[in-house]
């Protein structure tokens, strides 16, 4: 019988972010120090399939060279992710469906502040984030109005929407966690850190400022959220819950000219199209 979620790390100098890991997602980590095997590769592939997914804590091509052999169906396969051990990229490797690798890498990504890696077809044709920001305990019945408000007044579907990002002291929100369950759609997680550093908004809020010491949060996350993203719909506000719509198209020369005119509502005119780069910087690690 597979336990769930299996950590491999390479080298000692990983073993926090392993242990971090293990202890927030109830998954067992495996130190180099530990095995007896001729190799380490050796002791990952006798313990391959006695978990149904996998954070290897390394490089894609050590991962690679790790998983060679052991792969034989994506309907049985675990799900793999990579970290890196600068806890920038969860990269969704392999089993990113049937594994679950692509909801494991939001989980881990937004436990370390990394950027979620997702390359299958069906998530990266999907072109929207939404940036949420809400008041404390509002229902799935309230972010829904205010995303379909939203959706409506640039002439969008439901079906284009990748993500909704929101910053990291509304992740727990059960409203907002259970519409994504419910809609099937991931939940990024941006750090506060993130959004003082960059904070981007048409409008700033005193009142979000003084109670979370941001000037705002629906633009700022969905922007920095996205790597060629560009503001659809400023900060519009619905019963208690705040969106932006970005578009992260592709490539540069896709998908410039779809913005209504009169798009936002209680906001100017959006930031430029930005082009964000980079990776997001390391937080202290706690377990």
């Amino acid at each position: 019988m597979k336990t769930a979620i299996g950590i491999w790390i390479v080298r000692l100098q990983a073993s926090d972010v392993g242990r971090y890991l293990a202890t927030r997602l109830g998954a067992e980590c495996y130190s180099p120090d530990k095995f007896s095997a001729p190799t380490n590769r050796e002791a990952f592939s006798s313990r391959f399939h006695q978990h149904r997914q996998w954070v290897l804590v390394m490089t894609t091509g050590i991962a690679v060279r790790y998983l060679q052999g052991l792969l034989t169906s994506k309907e049985s396969d675990p799900g793999v992710i990579v970290l890196d051990e600068g806890c920038r990229f969860a990269v969704s490797l392999s089993g990113g469906h049937e594994g679950g690798a692509n909801q494991l890498a939001y989980r881990v990504a937004n436990l370390v502040g990394a950027s979620p890696v997702i390359t299958t077809a069906t998530e990266t044709l999907k072109p929207l984030v939404i940036g949420v920001g809400c008041r404390r305990g509002v229902s799935r019945e309230q972010i829904d109005s205010a995303i379909e408000y939203g959706l409506a007044l640039i002439q969008r579907s439901r079906s284009e929407i990748r993500e909704i990002a929101t910053i990291d002291l509304k992740q727990d929100e059960l409203g907002l966690n259970e519409w994504c369950q419910s809609h099937e759609v991931p939940l990024r997680v941006i750090h506060r850190e993130l959004v003082q550093q960059r904070p981007w908004v048409t409008k700033p809020s005193d009142w979000v400022r003084e109670s979370i010491g941001v000037d705002g949060v629906c633009e700022a996350c969905a922007l920095l959220a996205t790597f060629r993203g560009r503001l659809l719909l400023p900060k519009t506000i619905r019963d208690g819950v705040t969106v932006a719509i970005v578009e992260d198209p592709p490539s540069p020369s896709l998908g410039r000219d779809r913005v209504p005119a009169d798009a936002g509502r209680e906001a100017g005119d959006g930031p430029p199209r930005r082009r964000l780069g980079g990776g997001w910087r390391r937080r202290g690690l706690k377990s």
